[in-house]
């Protein structure tokens, strides 16, 4: 599923192509891409809006109309928008929705398992839907280790499973959660509200690190993720542990394993985010040896 990296990217090319300009026609061929609403009535909704911003938030793409309506789309696991001259869009067997822009251009919404969403909101509707479902932003400036220690203050599960919850911190996911536990030398089954203070200021640097170098990658291209000009991240090129069970840790050379936490598959370093603090704070006094890949942590 498109994490934070992956969504800010798309955001980030969808934006000079969107905003300013007209929904002309559209077409929604997928009923459940707006279930419960009948797409024939979406896709009237939605023709002569005109785009004046294109944000995120959390895992949501944030199409904000000059009306103050807007549209919440969700990639969900295999959705993805693609931007075409007119005219020019390739058949696609799993496009589910096509934007006739007033400049003649085409945004398609292509989806291969059909689990991702449109949502058309209201003005006085969006912030509180947003709200119940997504917490802070882990890249504001406002989100601080004080503030990532009360989101997880309380919490009776472990370390992984509350920062993939979506109402502690918006956009994280399997990927860059493992990634920013490796970077913060956690042990993902560690109790959520058991940190301590240097722990948190890790954790911290941690979330921001693994998002930051998503970013700077353009995010992870595993299989169906693509940006709306047609090309891919390359994120997955640098992974410190996510999906590498069996490789050697580049941080101390151990064999990264593979565990289940919260349902989800997990890969750590047994010896750099061992399940025993003490363990972890005599490990990371260690000298670390030398890696084919360099660690930023």
């Amino acid at each position: 599923m498109p994490e934070l990296p992956e969504v800010e990217t798309v955001r980030r090319q969808l934006e000079p192509a969107l905003v300013g300009r007209r929904f002309d026609q559209v077409s929604i061929d997928d009923p459940r891409l707006v279930r419960p609403y009948e797409p024939a009535e979406v896709a009237a909704e939605l023709e002569g809006e005109r785009v004046a911003a294109v944000e995120r938030r959390g895992k949501y793409l944030v199409v904000r109309f000059e009306s103050g309506r807007v549209l919440l789309i969700h990639l969900r696991m295999t959705g993805s928008l693609l931007c075409a001259p007119s005219g020019s869009l390739p058949d696609d067997p799993h496009r589910r929705a096509v934007v006739r822009l007033e400049d003649g251009s085409d945004v398609a919404y292509r989806d291969v398992r059909r689990f991702g969403t449109w949502l058309l909101l209201e003005p006085d509707e969006t912030e509180p839907y947003l709200a119940a479902r997504v917490g802070e932003e882990p890249l504001e400036t406002l989100f601080t280790a004080a503030r990532l220690g009360e989101r997880l203050a309380g919490r009776r599960t472990s370390l992984k499973a509350a920062l993939l919850d979506q109402r502690t911190l918006a956009g994280m996911g399997n990927i860059y959660v493992d990634e920013a536990l490796w970077r913060a030398r956690l042990n993902p089954l560690r109790p959520a509200a058991g940190l301590d203070r240097n722990e948190l200021r890790r954790l911290h640097r941690g979330i921001r690190a693994a998002l930051e170098h998503g970013l700077a990658r353009q995010g992870s291209t595993l299989r169906d993720y693509r940006l709306p000009d047609g090309s891919g991240g390359s994120m997955q090129d640098e992974f410190r542990v996510y999906g590498r069970r069996d490789e050697p840790c580049d941080r101390c050379g151990t064999l990264i394993t593979r565990t289940q936490v919260a349902g989800r598959t997990t890969w750590f370093c047994p010896t750099c985010q061992p399940e025993d603090p003490a363990q972890a704070a005599r490990n990371s006094s260690r000298r670390p040896s030398r890696s084919r890949r360099q660690s930023s942590v």
